[in-house]
């Protein structure tokens, strides 16, 4: 009597597991649903604004849809400054701020990872304690260091110094490390040097990681505002976020055609999330599987 009362009763349990299963992950799903919405609310409305006229972005109650569609709020924006120059500027610098810190983070890396040499660790905790120093503390020094050798103003002066980042070489560092020593052994006993092993085995194979920091560091050096309003003195050399202020006046402020623009400016940043979204993705996946 007693088996079928034990068989019964842990039945009854794995039923009761599965329904609290069920339940958290339905929670889940709820919670992560609401964020989403939560995250996508404020740019459904940047696009409707950008549609709508100054009054109507201000009235009250909120208007959530444009009483008509301006499209004009795109063009005009364009007459206001030279914002195909900014988008040049902006492409430009942020294209090789991102390919200069995707491929010297990954040499700086594997080196890190892969080699050692005396005062590694140390140099490594270095590397890591610049995440403790904010920016604003080594502004002015390094606004100094450009200006003395003539960068003021210029394309160098915009990207050498975030050629790389200790994030950069941080993240690099952690998904090398995993990579198994081995191929790097074997390629090694076949007669491949270390310049044939980087661009031919850890490049290829760190090509989540890669997209993930290629990624990042498009995104933050494309909004980057405090460094290019320091270095800039010329409007040749503005780029989208410093052109953005152009539709502010000392008496007025033309927010549509300001959020009409800044929907154009986000378009590069979709762009580029779209084409390595599944890189991304495999760098998660690999992230969770190795940890």
């Amino acid at each position: 009597m007693s088996v079928p009362a034990t068989s019964a009763a842990n039945t009854s349990r794995k039923r009761s597991w599965r329904g609290e299963t069920i339940t958290a992950r339905l929670a889940i799903q709820v919670v992560l649903a609401l964020v989403a919405v939560l995250t996508v609310i404020p740019v459904v409305w940047t696009v409707l604004s950008s549609l709508k006229t100054n009054d109507t972005i201000f009235s009250v109650p909120m208007r959530w849809l444009p009483t008509s569609l301006n499209w004009n709020n795109y063009t005009d924006a364009f007459a206001v400054a030279p914002f195909g120059r900014y988008f040049l500027n902006s492409t430009l610098i942020a294209g090789s701020v991102t390919a200069t810190t995707v491929f010297f983070g990954a040499m700086a890396g594997y080196g890190f990872s892969k080699f050692r040499f005396p005062g590694r660790n140390l140099l490594f905790g270095l590397i890591l304690s610049t995440f403790m120093i904010p920016f604003p503390v080594i502004m002015i020094p390094l606004f100094a260091l450009v200006r003395n050798l003539g960068w003021v103003n210029t394309y160098q002066g915009l990207i050498i110094p975030g050629a790389l980042t200790g994030f950069a070489v941080f993240m690099m560092r952690q998904f090398i490390q995993a990579l198994p020593g081995e191929l790097f052994d074997a390629a090694r006993i076949d007669g491949a040097g270390e310049a044939r092993i980087f661009l031919t085995i850890v490049l290829p194979l760190a090509r989540p990681a890669l997209a993930t920091l290629g990624i990042l560091t498009f995104l933050d050096s494309w909004n980057n505002l405090l460094w290019p309003l320091i270095v800039i003195q010329s409007d040749e050399m503005e780029t989208i976020p410093l052109g953005l202020t152009k539709f502010s006046t000392r008496y007025s402020t033309n927010y549509a055609q300001m959020l009409a623009m800044a929907v154009i400016a986000s378009l590069p940043v979709l762009v580029v999330f779209i084409i390595g979204r599944r890189q991304i993705i495999n760098s998660l996946m690999l992230s969770g599987i190795k940890g």
